[in-house]
C-alpha cells in the first residue's frame, strides 16, 4: 500500500469529506470540513477521492494551507456558520435621523448582521496576508496586526447580535 501524501482528499465513513495535512508511520492527520482535526491510522478503512503523489519532507506548511483552503472552497461553503442571537431573528434595524422632516431609513437586522460578519472575515483574510506576507518586516507586521485589533475593537458594540459568544468580536484586552 502507497502512503498518500499531504492534500490527499478522502472520505471517511465516520467523519466525512476531508484532507490529510500531516502523515506519520502510522497516522494521518486529516482536516475534515464537519469535524476539524482528526488523527486516523494509515489502514484506516476510507475512500480516496483525489490522491496526491508530493514527498512528506517536500511540502512547506506555506503550500499546504494554500492546498488545503482551494480544496475545501471546491467542496464546501469555508466560511464559518455565524448565526444571530434567536431574539434579533426577523428583526429590523431602525435608523431615525433627528431631524423629524427627514425619512427613516430601515434594514433588516440579518442583512446588517450578515455585513457585519463579512467585515470580520474580510479583516481576518487581511491577517492572514500581512502574517504570511515575505515583503514586510515584524515591526511593520505587528504594527498592522495592531490596527487590525483595534478594528475588532471598535466592532464589539455589535456583539450583542451574536448567537454564540465564542464568535464575538474581542479588541484589544486590557492588563
Amino acid at each position: 500500500m502507497k502512503l498518500l501524501g499531504i492534500s490527499s482528499r478522502i472520505d471517511h465513513p465516520d467523519y466525512g469529506k476531508g484532507v490529510i495535512t500531516n502523515v506519520t508511520s502510522k497516522h494521518y492527520w486529516v482536516t475534515f470540513i464537519d469535524s476539524g482535526l482528526e488523527t486516523i491510522d494509515i489502514d484506516s478503512d476510507f475512500e480516496v477521492i483525489e490522491a496526491a503523489e508530493d514527498d512528506v519532507d517536500t511540502v512547506s506548511l506555506y503550500e499546504v494551507e494554500r492546498s488545503l483552503k482551494s480544496i475545501l472552497k471546491k467542496w464546501s461553503d469555508v466560511s464559518e456558520v455565524v448565526s444571530i442571537g434567536d431574539r434579533w431573528k426577523g428583526g429590523k434595524l431602525i435608523m431615525q435621523p433627528e431631524d423629524s422632516n427627514l425619512k427613516s431609513s430601515e434594514l433588516p437586522i440579518d442583512t446588517f448582521f450578515h455585513k457585519i460578519t463579512m467585515v470580520r472575515d474580510r479583516l481576518r483574510v487581511m491577517e492572514q496576508k500581512i502574517n504570511s506576507s515575505k515583503n514586510l518586516d515584524e515591526q511593520e507586521k505587528i504594527d498592522l496586526q495592531q490596527y487590525i485589533t483595534r478594528s475588532y475593537g471598535s466592532l464589539t458594540s455589535f456583539n450583542v447580535l451574536f448567537k454564540l459568544k465564542s464568535q464575538q468580536f474581542v479588541g484589544q484586552r486590557s492588563k
